[in-house]
């Protein structure tokens, strides 16, 4: 048996553990008029007010006289096809130089796009230590989460801002520390002191040796905290107090929405997704109108379709800035050539010239070691 007093370890009594920072209560957040949905971690968007004028009518696009077609050259055929194989480690460049181009066949594949660029905003209470900041709530009432000015970026550009609501900062207790500055210590529990790694607790490591690492005490000072059994809070750094306001966080998005014409050339519309076209039309207005004019009356359609969607969905939850609308030619022309006396065929597309080749004639197998 060790010696009586100087074998016992010091024991510090339970603390309960701390899990972090807790929520703010409600009632640390006054009801600011115009605000009164705003709550911590977000309030939600905001719809935007009824325009107090009329909003602009769109008007019709400018209509296309004359809407043609490129068509790409034999050369330019076998170049893209030499190109997309040399590019293959497992593909032999000889059925694209040697193989003989039998026919070439142009596809007219149209993408119509329309874009909808939109601001919407959401307020929530923020919270920061209290340094002697500026303290201006009810000294006036707050201006609307709709009438604070913001930097918007240039049309159809996502961006961000976040902008401190004038007329609404307090000061509050410190809900996580309770005014104290400090929070028991989640190493220690808030002892101050623990077992020691040596000799667990017993102050002794050989026989009758004393622990010479806490001294025979069986505890050693907690690192953590330096053996105050306490740490600055993690939310008012210390300073007790915190100053409590809304934010206002505005956002700019562009949403885009494409349609592409299916086209029976036997390509995957998929592969068009990669690629951009030959603009045939552009147009770009409050609110645009569909497209009219155009030969074909599937693009017709789609214009009508997604401009009844965009303005539908997104007038309600935010407000419209400007909306684009585009339609590109993407030029596809299947190629079929012969090589070893066999009939072979493959795409070239899109501004780029991509080749998309299945079932190429001459691959090999690759090993890396």
């Amino acid at each position: 048996m060790y010696p009586n007093a100087e074998a016992q370890a010091m024991f510090a009594p339970p603390v309960a553990d701390s899990q972090g920072p807790s929520a703010p209560p409600a009632s640390m957040f006054d009801s600011m008029p115009g605000y009164e949905g705003t709550v911590a971690g977000g309030g939600g968007f905001l719809p935007p007010p009824m325009p107090s004028v009329p909003a602009p009518q769109p008007q019709p696009g400018p209509e296309q006289p004359h809407w043609n077609i490129p068509s790409i050259s034999e050369d330019t055929a076998r170049e893209a096809f030499i190109l997309f194989a040399s590019s293959k480690c497992c593909y032999n460049s000889s059925p694209a130089k040697d193989g003989v181009i039998t026919d070439m066949a142009a596809f007219n594949t149209y993408r119509y796009r329309l874009e909808t660029f939109t601001e919407t905003r959401s307020t929530n209470w923020s919270q920061e230590p209290y340094n002697g900041q500026p303290v201006d709530a009810y000294t006036q009432p707050p201006p609307g989460p709709w009438d604070i000015p913001a930097q918007a970026p240039n049309f159809f550009l996502n961006g961000k801002q976040t902008i401190k609501v004038p007329y609404t900062s307090s000061v509050k207790s410190c809900h996580n520390c309770v005014g104290m500055g400090r929070q028991p210590c989640k190493d220690c529990a808030g002892a101050g002191n623990k077992v020691c790694w040596v000799c667990n607790g017993s102050g002794y490591r050989h026989g009758d040796d004393r622990c010479g690492h806490c001294s025979g005490r069986g505890r050693e000072n907690c690192n953590q905290c330096h053996g105050q059994g306490s740490k600055q809070c993690d939310v008012c750094r210390g300073k007790q107090q915190l100053l409590v306001y809304i934010n206002l966080t505005v956002k700019w998005t562009n949403h885009s929405d494409d349609y592409v014409v299916e086209q029976s050339s036997g390509l995957q519309v998929d592969n068009l997704s990669k690629v951009s076209g030959k603009e045939l039309f552009r147009d770009s207005q409050y609110m645009v109108y569909p497209v009219m004019g155009f030969p074909d009356h599937l693009v017709v359609n789609a214009a009508q379709r997604l401009v009844q969607e965009h303005q539908a969905k997104f007038s309600q939850t935010s407000r419209i800035l400007q909306q684009r609308q585009t339609i590109e030619l993407i030029p596809v022309t299947k190629v079929t050539y012969s090589w070893k006396g066999n009939s072979h065929l493959y795409f070239v597309y899109g501004n780029e010239f991509k080749v998309h080749a299945d079932n190429y004639p001459a691959t090999c197998c690759c090993s890396i070691l």
